[in-house]
């Protein structure tokens, strides 16, 4: 099977709310469609994770972005076009999301997967909705770098797992940016 055949069996599998364990431009991710409250929950149940807790998503490109947030900062275009390490913007007013994906002050981390992430990106292009990406580990335990890595709890706890030699990561997780509409910007994870 190419990759297509098998991001498009990952989008049914998210399509009718179930949860996929994938490998991203990071590290593997355990995802759902973000628009799904309810495939979100399970997210979080599977992670055992409280759901104060926000979630970062990844979009296909910053058109997606714009779709799901209110307005971009206008440095968060350049910040995106010039980064070359994966990198989670925090971006304000977000919107047409579930709500479990949220921070309590409105926001939401969105990145955009770099190139390496050949399957991460054909999901998001045929899924058309931003997909949950949160570490494929139990809340509190270490991220795992790559496949071999993952729990088979986690494994067994998904309703797809994307095969293990789609492992292109760099295995370690994204810088994270907090980004105002007035140009703040503060560093949360360098």
């Amino acid at each position: 099977m190419d990759i297509k055949e098998i991001a498009a069996e990952a989008v049914k599998v998210l399509k009718e709310g179930g949860v996929i364990l994938y490998p991203t431009d990071t590290v593997w991710g355990i995802g759902c469609d973000a628009t799904n409250e309810k495939a979100v929950e399970k997210v979080f149940a599977i992670k055992r994770r409280s759901g104060a807790k926000s979630l970062v998503l990844l979009a296909e490109n910053l058109d997606m972005v714009a779709k799901y947030v209110k307005e971009i900062p206008s440095i968060a275009i350049d910040l995106v076009e010039v980064n070359d390490a994966p990198m989670t913007i925090i971006y304000p007013g977000a919107q047409y999301l579930a709500p479990n994906t949220v921070a309590e002050d409105g926001s939401v981390g969105i990145r955009v997967p770099l190139d390496n992430a050949e399957f991460c990106k054909e999901v998001l292009h045929r899924l058309h909705r931003p997909l949950v990406s949160t570490s494929a580990n139990i809340s509190g335990e270490p991220t795992p770098s790559c496949w071999n890595e993952i729990s088979e709890e986690i494994r067994n706890a998904v309703d797809y797992c994307a095969p293990a030699n789609l492992d292109k990561g760099t295995g370690k997780a994204s810088q994270i940016i907090k980004l105002g509409l007035k140009g703040e910007v503060e560093i949360i994870r360098a």
